[in-house]
């Protein structure tokens, strides 16, 4: 069988966030009904690099395979996704994966924030200036009707760029703002999408209705968020709960300190599909904590292929 190649130059022509979107909520789906297996992200390193692995199945999406990516103490890091024919075995594709990893990641804030923020939500507070973030704008703005976003990072002059490039991208006012909690205060829908080991999200910053999207973390020694900003929150989900268990690190201390039970996260898929309420009010808070599927991986991996199949992209591997 022909083993299909796709450069990260031949996703960008077939990736757009509605595609996105579209599969990432598909993916949810799936796992609401278990017709899918997410199995949670495994890890090994030598002295100098670390490899990460997330392997899902979907066989109603025809979609079967794992991400692998590995992370150098440099900071440089390599993502692919391989695929396997679903019926036979046997690798059908090797995509690239940088570009696919940053927009199912915004793809799974976009998805948690049309099911729980409010409706009329229309301004955002990011933290963080990367890649990550700018997707995580970018999926916001399809599912709700966004006018402003204040963003902030460290870096006065990237955060500058930042804002510049990502309202030409959106159409929206993004505005550079100096302090941090100008990101979050006053704001409908606040998203955390930064590097910190250190809490960047206070509490004390967060108000009646918010919707938070919880991202940048994915080790236990990591959070982006303090105690307080759970003491605040009536709705907290988690786009896998076996998941933030080994590597949601935002849950540490408020899990210590008695102010989260691990009985009160819900798992995003079934709220997705209303088997929890989520919202019920206008002036609930609510947070999602994404930590980053291989079924999103490996879904919107399957649609790529798909678009690109069509188009005559990529090369075959014999």
């Amino acid at each position: 069988m022909p083993i299909l190649y796709l450069t990260e130059a031949d996703v960008g022509r077939v990736l757009t966030m509605e595609l996105a979107l579209d599969a990432v909520g598909a993916a949810f789906r799936k796992l609401a009904l278990e017709e899918a297996v997410n199995n949670p992200r495994q890890r090994c390193q030598t002295d100098h690099v670390m490899l990460h692995v997330l392997p899902a199945a979907a066989k109603t999406l025809g979609a079967l395979g794992f991400k692998a990516y590995t992370v150098a103490k440099s900071g440089e890091a390599k993502f692919q996704v391989t695929l396997f024919d679903p019926k036979h075995g046997g690798i059908s594709a090797v995509i690239e994966a940088d570009l696919l990893g940053q927009f199912r990641t915004g793809a799974a804030t976009g998805v948690a924030t049309k099911k729980l923020a409010r409706a009329d939500a229309s301004t955002v507070g990011l933290f963080g200036t990367g890649k990550q973030a700018r997707t995580q704008l970018l999926a916001v703005c399809k599912v709700r009707p966004i006018k402003k976003a204040h963003v902030y990072g460290r870096d006065a002059e990237r955060r500058k760029t930042f804002a510049a490039q990502l309202a030409q991208e959106t159409g929206v006012e993004v505005i550079p703002v100096d302090r941090p909690e100008e990101a979050a205060q006053g704001l409908d829908i606040v998203i955390t999408a930064t590097t910190s080991r250190e809490p960047v999200l206070l509490g004390e910053w967060v108000s009646e209705g918010q919707h938070l999207n919880v991202v940048g973390s994915n080790f236990l020694a990591k959070t982006e968020t303090d105690v307080e900003v759970f003491r605040r929150t009536q709705v907290v989900s988690a786009d896998s709960k076996e998941q933030a268990k080994l590597e949601a690190g935002d849950f540490v201390e408020p899990v210590k300190a008695g102010v989260l039970q691990w009985a009160d996260v819900l798992e995003f898929a079934p709220l997705l599909v209303g088997r929890y309420p989520g919202r019920e009010s206008p002036q609930d808070v609510t947070l999602f904590k994404s930590l980053g599927l291989g079924i999103q991986d490996i879904a919107l991996a399957a649609k790529v292929v798909e678009l690109a199949k069509q188009q005559g992209l990529g090369r075959e591997l014999l």
